[in-house]
């Protein structure tokens, strides 16, 4: 079996989310592969951030990483997730995704139902025995930033996933970006991790917390 340890974890997409999870993790001693459409992106960004950060196209990231960081619209997944299925077998996608787009008051609209999780309707999607985890996406970019490492209580990121045999690589993952990991339940929990969500800084929470801010939430 495979040790958390030894997981390599591709990043593909470097966006907002994408960048700062990756800065996260490398400040936090954990190799990254950066892919993204334009290959210079990543080779710029891997230059940046020195040499726990690796340039790969996405067909040899996706080939050799254990973990991917799916960092790219909500509204290109489907897309994504079919064109890479072979890749994509068997291997870990973390979901950071938002279903949203901006409105005409540059404010936030839901694209998808207002039932309807991103989270769900990419699971549903999946390639053969990949998994899914719906992490990274509870805190804007900034907020991602600003709060890893945070002192003397570190702020939580929460995840949900119905396969609890990755529950120790994600949480690991979240420990090494610099936040606490809490587990909320399966995918179907998924739509509290969203943008309007009970548990997203875009929603019912409203703001980073800590573990013991949110005792009583979880």
């Amino acid at each position: 079996m495979l040790k958390i340890s030894d997981t390599k974890v591709a990043i593909i997409g470097l966006g907002n989310i994408g960048r700062v999870v990756a800065d996260n993790l490398t400040k936090g001693n954990r190799a990254v592969i950066l892919a993204a459409r334009d290959f210079s992106k990543a080779q710029k960004l891997a230059k940046e951030l020195g040499d726990f950060a690796q340039p790969m196209e996405i067909e040899a990231a996706l080939q050799v990483a254990d973990i991917i960081v799916l960092a790219i619209w909500f509204a290109d997944i489907q897309e994504f997730l079919t064109q890479y299925a072979s890749q994509l077998e068997g291997k870990i996608i973390v979901d950071p995704s938002n279903p949203i787009a901006t409105d005409e008051n540059s404010g936030f609209v839901k694209t998808i139902g207002a039932d309807e999780s991103a989270g769900q309707l990419n699971a549903a999607l999946l390639p053969k025995g990949a998994k899914l985890a719906k992490a990274f996406g509870t805190l804007g970019a900034a907020s991602l930033a600003n709060a890893s490492g945070q002192k003397p209580e570190m702020a939580v990121l929460f995840y949900a996933t119905d396969d609890q045999s990755i529950d120790g690589q994600i949480e690991e993952l979240i420990v090494d970006a610099g936040f606490e990991p809490v587990r909320v339940g399966s995918i179907d929990q998924s739509i509290q991790l969203e943008v309007f969500g009970e548990l997203h800084e875009f929603g019912a929470l409203g703001k980073t917390v800590t573990l013991a801010e949110i005792t009583e939430i979880v």
